[in-house]
């Protein structure tokens, strides 16, 4: 017999749980705070990336960082203040950030990557050709001898994870992808990483949940939680209470601060993050990369060309800061010349904050305090990727079934 699940939180995330929850046979309702469709769910990279089993917090990241902060157009950037929540979070990053710890995350982010995988080739099959679901792969250009050898060194780890990549120079590269011409030294591609359109994705799955009886209120936030003997027994959104056995706490950024209102605590910080989208450019590419260096995506999707890059962590602030802006903007240009600044500087950009732990994993497992209380968020910049692999998860939870991929350290309580 199925069960009545609430999801909060209609991103990615909340709409992958509720894809498998309902084709197990249970009742779901997404509540989601917000009535437009500006999340990040909608505006990011669209990238779907096996190659990316490196975890955010890593060896290198923390010097790197330091120099970055120098840098008023750097990628990376974290606001100086005195807040207790980000400097618990510095620390429990600055303790993650090493090789062991790499060392026991990328074979699981590969896993789950993998799978993933999968997984939305077959969510896609069923979905809006405008989805633009392509397997043509992904190619991390670099500039530099640097970028070069560190690019290769992570081919060799991805090569023992079972992930295809591939080096090739600059000619190589133009020959694989003849759309644009590439000035970068060169790239590693990898042939098994794949692209779409995030936003049609969004809006042709909701209408597909839908279909299957799901129940999506937007404009619904969620104001407390009802609780009694170790069981949540309800959740206000608006002015009404809603009832269910299981609720899947699927909000980005917003979940660290909805589970305090449930006396739990999740480490996470918002990790800003742009981008620009521009439609018929001219010259477009036929596969999707990452300026290495740079820290800037580009991905096609049908007639559009979108950008997108920056890590900064300035609180709940989504202003747009222009410098920055540029400054990843006009670096696409030393790798890809087709895409010069000047078809990019004047274009509308969006801002928004990515949900980010401090080992770079994210959190999907129940609560020890509220054990039918599901956490699934913390993606951080891998939330599209993850989706359909977390939702598969949460589903296996709610069955009350070991889930495929071990989950032990993605615990929801981890750091307590």
């Amino acid at each position: 017999m199925g069960k009545k699940v609430i999801v909060i939180g209609g991103g990615i995330i909340g709409y992958c749980t509720a894809w498998y929850l309902t084709g197990s046979g249970h009742e779901v309702t997404i509540l989601e705070r917000s009535r437009a469709d500006d999340s990040p769910s909608y505006n990011n990279a669209g990238m779907v990336v096996p190659s990316h089993f490196i975890p955010l917090a890593s060896p290198g990241i923390i010097k790197k960082g330091l120099v970055w902060m120098l840098r008023a157009d750097s990628p990376f950037y974290i606001k100086p203040r005195l807040d207790a929540s980000l400097i618990r979070w510095c620390w429990q990053f600055y303790r993650h950030a090493n090789s062991r710890h790499v060392r026991r995350a990328a074979p699981l982010l590969a896993e789950m990557n993998q799978l993933s995988r999968c997984l939305f080739q077959e969510i896609t099959d069923g979905l809006d050709a405008r989805v633009n679901f392509k397997s043509a792969g992904l190619l991390m250009l670099y500039a530099t001898h640097k970028g070069e050898e560190e690019e290769k060194e992570t081919a060799k780890v991805a090569a023992s994870l079972g992930i295809e990549a591939k080096n090739l120079n600059n000619s190589e590269l133009n020959e694989l992808d003849s759309n644009i011409s590439y000035k970068a030294k060169g790239a590693v591609y990898y042939p098994g990483d794949a692209f779409l359109d995030p936003a049609a994705f969004m809006k042709s799955l909701e209408i597909n949940l839908k279909s299957r009886g799901v129940e999506i209120m937007k404009g619904m936030a969620v104001r407390d939680f009802i609780y009694e003997n170790r069981k949540i027994h309800s959740v206000l959104a608006g002015d009404r209470f809603f009832e269910a056995d299981e609720f899947v706490l699927a909000a980005g950024i917003d979940s660290a601060d909805l589970a305090k209102k449930a006396g739990l605590d999740i480490p996470m910080q918002g990790g800003k993050g742009y981008s620009v989208t521009i439609d018929n450019p001219g010259k477009m590419p036929g596969i999707c990369s990452i300026l290495t260096e740079a820290r800037v995506a580009v991905t096609p999707m049908g007639n559009k060309l979108r950008l997108a890059g920056t890590m900064e962590f300035a609180g709940k602030d989504v202003s747009v800061n222009r410098k920055r802006v540029e400054g990843y903007l006009k670096s696409v240009a030393q790798y890809i010349p087709d895409i010069s600044y000047g078809i990019l500087k004047d274009k509308t950009v969006w801002a928004g904050l990515r949900p980010c732990s401090p080992d770079g994993l994210p959190y999907i497992g129940r609560f020890n305090r509220y054990p039918n209380l599901i956490a699934a968020t913390g993606h951080a910049m891998m939330g599209l990727s993850l989706g359909p692999v977390t939702g598969l998860i949460v589903t296996d939870l709610v069955n009350n079934k070991m889930p495929s991929i071990p989950v032990r350290r993605l615990h929801p309580d981890r750091f307590h």
